[in-house]
């Protein structure tokens, strides 16, 4: 049934009443109207009112769903499905934006996906050329200064030994960019390691204390889900050491009902009050979103916690 014809129904079925019980009611309107019969047809017109109104609520209420769902839909946060139950034009238009919406996350899905194993694929090709052209040429340096320093006064041997430590840091710090840019240890040794080598780094460098909680066995990830991991834990410590102010972090990897569960929680200031989410947990978002994950981010005022799912096969050990 059309719309059209839904709202008509409404109305003719109030009319039709209306007609009825004017018909079967004793009530009887002279002329000139006295004042009791002003406020019994006042009464009636209300009455029609507010049941036409009550029943237009009811046939028009799959639209206002649908509506209030319009409203709030975000594509990097997966929202519900307003159910099809309007039947006829109400009907198709709920199916139809039901229809529209499954496509446009999928595309969105699979459009974050490609955009990320491009990201993924230039990080790897410039971790490379930085620990293969440029390591190799800052150790040749280190070697070349070293042999130098061996032959020379020992007044030049000592300035030649702090540009030898200079060197010495720049090259570290190179590898500490390249393992950062690509974490060989995710492809060498897994998640777990890659994610214990992550922590530890980060406390050394931020002074801020993390408590690690595996709680496994965990099964084996597609590359995808165990990058989209490890690179949304990654966003998620720097976050801390930039804007939270916390004193201790808590690292919690489990497997829950049928997915692997990652929560990163700090003791630290929380998020501001406007609820305003930056770029790091949009790009967190588009990382869950591209291996078919939920991010969840929360803030209390005295911390932050994210908790990313991503599902896994039941079948996995």
């Amino acid at each position: 049934m059309s719309l059209f014809w839904r709202v008509f129904i409404v109305n003719a079925a109030v009319f039709a009443v209306a007609t009825l019980v004017l018909a079967l009611s004793p009530a009887t309107v002279s002329w000139p109207i006295v004042a009791r019969e002003g406020i019994v047809l006042a009464g009636g017109l209300a009455a029609l009112l507010v049941a036409n109104v009550f029943l237009l609520r009811i046939a028009l209420a799959p639209l206002e769903r649908l509506t209030r769902l319009m409203r709030s839909i975000d594509l990097l946060k997966p929202a519900g499905r307003v159910p099809a139950d309007g039947g006829g034009e109400v009907g198709e238009v709920i199916q139809t934006f039901n229809d529209m919406l499954d496509r446009l996350e999928s595309e969105r899905r699979a459009s974050s996906a490609r955009v990320l194993a491009g990201q993924e694929e230039e990080r790897r090709r410039i971790a490379r050329e930085l620990h293969d052209e440029i390591g190799q040429s800052l150790t040749a340096v280190l070697l070349s200064l070293k042999r130098v320093a061996a032959q020379s006064p020992a007044d030049v041997a000592a300035e030649l030994e702090e540009v030898q430590e200079t060197a010495r840091t720049s090259l570290e710090e190179i590898r500490r960019i390249a393992r950062a840019l690509r974490p060989g240890v995710l492809d060498d040794l897994g998640l777990v390691s890659a994610l214990t080598a992550l922590t530890t780094s980060f406390s050394e460098a931020s002074g801020i204390a993390v408590e690690r909680r595996f709680h496994g066995p965990f099964p084996e990830l597609p590359r995808d889900a165990e990058l989209a991991l490890y690179r949304i834990a990654q966003e998620s410590l720097t976050n801390v050491a930039r804007h939270a102010d916390a004193t201790s972090v808590v690292l919690t990897l489990v497997r829950r009902d049928g997915a692997i569960v990652l929560e990163i929680a700090d003791d630290g200031r929380g998020s501001g009050p406007d609820g305003h989410e930056g770029g790091g947990i949009r790009g967190m978002r588009e990382r869950a979103l591209a291996v078919g994950g939920a991010l969840g981010v929360e803030s209390n005022g005295h911390g932050v916690r994210v908790t990313l799912e991503v599902p896994v096969a039941e079948g996995g050990r």
